[in-house]
């Protein structure tokens, strides 16, 4: 059941991890049609805030890692040049699963092409773009302030998009219709119908062997989620699903796992659970987690937190 609590603190970990802002276009135009989640990175929360500092610093997932990494051996500092860091998933149908970074912020092309002039690297041109290898995966610029990551596929694969060679994400209404009610938070996440499915199965553990559950997954449409830092954390979860309904049954079954956890909870981990409200809203699970900074930090700290974020 360890798992059941990491949907209100950490649903976003077994994936990755994201604070976030509102999409760009340059963005937009480049995450491919078939997109099974989208999260973002907002720098300039990450600087307005200790807490969301120290959340990053304490679940800082490999993918997010590797892409600072790529940016710092371009010459950008994340820490002060990036305002937005964009991640997406995205199926392929010959390579799987695959995932692109979107950097935006006060780079200089000038100066980065510079470096990597001085440092021999040597662009491969796609249609008219110029993609340099570095630290495992490829870069291009889509504007002046605007960098693409990924590996060479998933690259090209975005900028079939972008060029109206392939569907982008524009093309996908259910998915673009997430976003619009949660961009605007400090995190903010939307996945697709099967990223949900993925997501739901996590974070209720046991209970999602129950029959009931085999039933739901199958009539979900898709989920969001947003987090806030300016008065405590705030976290929201919306699971939209097909009807009233199945929106009912699942806050059910989240009461029932939230009623198990809580028997045998001491410490942060029944301040997770107490500080988490579960409801259904028509045809939408409704997760709310709420609590302020002193004690958010003491739930970072501990050993349960390290448990659940692995």
């Amino acid at each position: 059941m360890k798992r059941f609590f990491s949907l209100a603190v950490l649903l976003i970990v077994p994936a990755s991890f994201a604070f976030a802002a509102a999409l760009g276009t340059a963005a937009r135009n480049v995450i491919p049609a078939e997109v099974q989640q989208i999260i973002s990175v907002d720098y300039r929360a990450l600087r307005d805030s200790s807490t969301a500092l120290s959340l990053k610093d304490r679940v800082l997932p490999d993918n997010l890692k590797q892409f600072e990494t790529a940016l710092k051996s371009t010459g950008v500092n994340p820490e002060k040049d990036v305002d937005q860091l964009t991640f997406a998933l995205f199926r392929t149908e010959k390579n799987g699963l695959k995932v692109i970074g979107v950097a935006s912020g006060e780079f200089s092309p000038k100066t980065v092409l510079a470096r990597f002039k001085k440092q021999k690297v040597v662009a491969q041109k796609y249609r008219s773009t110029q993609i340099f290898p570095l630290s495992g995966m490829q870069m291009a610029f889509l504007d002046d302030w605007t960098m693409l990551f990924g590996d060479t596929t998933a690259i090209k694969a975005a900028l079939d998009a972008r060029s109206g060679d392939a569907q982008s994400l524009s093309s996908n209404g259910n998915v673009s219709d997430l976003i619009g009610s949660v961009e605007g938070g400090s995190i903010w996440s939307v996945l697709d119908d099967k990223g949900s499915q993925n997501m739901l199965r996590s974070a209720l553990g046991d209970v999602s062997k129950l029959a009931d559950y085999d039933m739901v997954k199958k009539r979900l449409i898709g989920s969001r989620y947003q987090m806030n830092f300016s008065n405590g954390v705030n976290f929201d979860l919306d699971i939209i699903t097909s009807d009233s309904m199945t929106a009912s049954t699942l806050s059910s079954m989240l009461q029932l796992g939230k009623r198990l956890k809580a028997t045998n909870a001491t410490g942060a981990e029944k301040l997770a659970i107490d500080s988490m409200a579960v409801d259904s809203d028509s045809n939408q699970l409704k997760v709310h987690f709420k609590t302020d900074d002193k004690k958010f930090e003491t739930l970072l700290r501990s050993d349960l937190f390290a448990s659940v974020s692995r």
